[in-house]
């Protein structure tokens, strides 16, 4: 068996990245770049630290902002038009999860037009073609959608996420800028964190996990835990710390999947618009639990990655509650609530339902059932 690796072309890094913005939009023969962010960004002027260096050097651009959090196909739609419309010829995307995802999605399209049904991007699509070069540019500390294979789209006619997974999707270039994420607020600092702590530990639990995702992964629970604290406090170093940390994340799961912490977590943010990362950070502990069996000696790791101490004279049974026990704490410091008020009795055969389709579930480390996972919803209700 072999495994396999894709990352970015190139990847850039630390306080003021976003200046190398124009010369390699230059190098790369940009004419006229479709500039992919989401209102609020534009609103508070994040958007335009790029674009002003755009302006700056002549380089012609669009702006296209018709992105919703937990973007829709018709999100995805509006902006393959847009693109064609402005004859333009790269993406740079600028945002989190949302933004990153539809431009994603916009730009295989438009290289794969026979896949213009974004439906039928749905698991593992045989596109022929990469997609329009693309620079990501992250404002979030999580989603690590910079360095990934993979994006998320919401079926608002069905109620449902659906997962794409295509090698051609991947941005060529990264450019990961802990200023650009700066004026993030508290609350979404704090779940976009968790929700890079849930890839690491699903990444590095999943059944797909070797050792090189396993190296990737274990540092960013250490750099994650070492952090997140502090970035939610907007301290530089620890905000610096987290956008290393999600993006050294996004190496390893992008490569080997996630578990049912995600499958659940698409769910809650299809039926309920629950914000992604408060989703993931509610179930990663009961999942962890759930998951504790089928896991061997990873969780003396992830507790020692944690910060856990004395994890080497501990019993099985010890260190995996101390790598939980260590989760939940990181979860409640940080403000992430426990419970989801809109979950009720009624929705849950159709939640699991969706949750086992799901494309994130067969990676889990414990073989599960719609019956087991209505347990692990129950868990979050009021």
């Amino acid at each position: 068996m072999s495994n396999r690796i894709i990352l970015n072309t190139v990847s850039h890094h630390g306080k003021g990245a976003i200046a190398q913005i124009p010369a390699i939009a230059k190098t790369k023969g940009f004419k006229h770049i479709f500039v992919c962010s989401d209102p609020d960004l534009i609103k508070f002027g994040v958007t335009a630290k790029v674009t002003d260096l755009l302006d700056k050097e002549g380089i012609a651009y669009t702006v296209y902002s018709g992105i919703k959090p937990n973007p829709t196909i018709e999100n995805v739609k509006e902006g393959v038009e847009a693109f064609k419309a402005c004859g333009a010829d790269s993406i740079i995307t600028i945002g989190g999860g949302s933004s990153m995802d539809t431009a994603k999605a916009i730009g295989i399209i438009i290289t794969n037009p026979e896949f213009s049904d974004v439906r039928s991007l749905e698991g593992v699509a045989p596109t022929k073609n990469h997609a329009v070069p693309t620079i990501a540019v992250p404002t979030t500390a999580g989603t690590a959608a910079e360095v990934t294979i993979n994006y998320v789209i919401t079926d608002t006619e069905k109620e449902r996420k659906f997962v794409c997974v295509d090698e051609h999707d991947i941005p060529e270039v990264a450019i990961v800028d802990p200023d650009m994420m700066s004026s993030m607020p508290k609350g979404l600092t704090a779940a976009t964190g968790m929700d890079a702590l849930t890839h690491a530990i699903e990444g590095y639990t999943t059944k797909a996990a070797w050792e090189m995702t396993d190296m990737f992964h274990l540092e960013a629970i250490r750099l994650i835990a070492k952090n997140l604290r502090g970035a939610v406090d907007n301290i530089p170093e620890n905000r610096e710390g987290m956008a290393l940390a999600q993006y050294v994340a996004g190496m390893g799961f992008s490569n080997v999947g996630l578990g049912i912490a995600h499958s659940i977590a698409h769910t809650l943010g299809a039926h309920y618009d629950t914000a992604h990362g408060v989703a993931c950070a509610m179930m990663l502990p009961i999942v962890m639990e759930y998951n504790q069996e089928y896991t061997g000696e990873k969780y003396r790791e992830i507790a020692r990655a944690m910060g856990v101490q004395g994890v080497d004279s501990m019993t099985a049974q010890e260190y995996r509650k101390a790598a939980v026990d260590a989760v939940k704490q990181l979860s409640k410091d940080v403000g992430i609530p426990e419970k989801n008020e809109k979950v009720k009795e009624e929705d849950l055969d159709t939640l699991a339902a969706d949750a086992y389709a799901d494309a994130c579930r067969p990676g889990n480390p414990r073989d599960t059932s719609v019956e087991e996972l209505k347990e692990l919803y129950r868990k979050i209700m009021l």
